[in-house]
Order: structure tokens, then sequence, then C-alpha cells
């Protein structure tokens, strides 16, 4: 019954995370989960009180594995620039995967208090690996520096996100550009 359980809990996320991806949070309703996964909308209620506990788990389960995934670009970058620019290279090529799309969509949509305040704590995570390459740089003020270089990515992702006009791989450049050398781009 337990497995049973559990695997309902996880078609319940998945069926969230295309619904996340696909419309947003105005798109995740429990009539939608519940057609979604065949359940009805009472069984849903047994899983999760709320959007907004939908909401939490997804970050509690997704959050983690796209940091490992942003952690694991940077390890393999051997320079200070290099974790830098694996930071933003990594989210940037996280964009097109579902469960990066869903917390997007999370993170810009009208949640609780509660659910806020675990999408802050996950994206603080995120935004503390980059900090100790930041400092390694000279960067005064590092942890600052990481939460504005984490706006760059968030503004390259929205890009991504909207399909806008320029192509993706040039979005990619421009941040990375921006993220290692500000607004006065290369060293010529």
């Amino acid at each position: 019954m337990a497995e049973h359980r559990t695997m309902q809990r996880g078609a319940l996320l998945d069926a969230a995370r295309s619904l996340l991806s696909e419309g947003g949070t105005e798109a995740l309703t429990f009539p939608a989960l519940a057609e979604r996964t065949g359940l009805a909308r009472s069984s849903v209620y047994e899983y999760f009180r709320s959007r907004a506990a939908v909401v939490e788990e997804l970050c509690a389960v997704d959050f983690p594995v796209w940091a490992a995934e942003v952690e694991l670009a940077m390890a393999d970058a051997e320079t200070p620039q290099g974790k830098i620019e694996a930071y933003v290279r990594k989210q940037l090529e996280l964009v097109g995967d579902r469960r990066h799309r869903a917390v997007v969509a999370i993170s810009a949509g009208e949640l609780d208090d509660g659910a806020r305040e675990k999408i802050r704590a996950a994206h603080g995570g995120l935004v503390s690996m980059v900090v100790e390459a930041l400092a390694a740089l000279g960067r005064p003020r590092p942890r600052l520096a990481a939460m504005l270089l984490q706006g760059v990515v968030d503004a390259a992702v929205r890009r991504l996100e909207l399909g806008a006009a320029e192509d993706p791989a040039d979005i990619t450049e421009a941040a990375v550009t921006m993220a290692l050398h500000g607004v006065n781009g290369p060293p010529a």
C-alpha cells in the first residue's frame, strides 16, 4: 500500500511539473492534477492539502537535483572564473528541462509565505555555491556579488523562456560575458 501511495504521489508531482511548465502556476489546479493522473479530485487532497503544498514538495524534490547538477559542473572547473562560467552555463542549459521550467514557473507565481520562503532558501543555497569563487577572485562583498550574478542568470532564463528573438546560444554567451567581465566585456 505504501508503495502504491508513493507511486501516486510521484505521478501527482510529475503532473504538477507538466502543468507548471505548460501554463505556469495558474495551470496548477487540483482538477487538472486529478485529470492528468486519473485520480478523483478528493484523492488529490489526500496527498496535498493545497496548491502551495504541491509547490513546496516540488521545491524540496527538484531544487536539490538542479543544484547538484550546477554544483557538479562547477566542481569540474579548475579556476574561479571557470566555476563562475559553469554556474551560469549549467543553469541556462537546464532551461529546457521540465523540472527547471516548473521551478521557474513556481518562482514567478503567486505563493503563500511558506512556499516562498522555501524557494528563497533553495535559491540561497544555489547562490552560496558561487560565493567562494567570487571571493577567490577578490570580489568585495562576494555574497552580494553572487546575488547580483544570479539576477543576470534569472534575466537570461526569462529571455530563453520567452523564446526571445535572440538565438539561445547568444543569450548564454551574453550572460557568461556579463558574469565574467561586467558591462565592459572581455579585455581587447
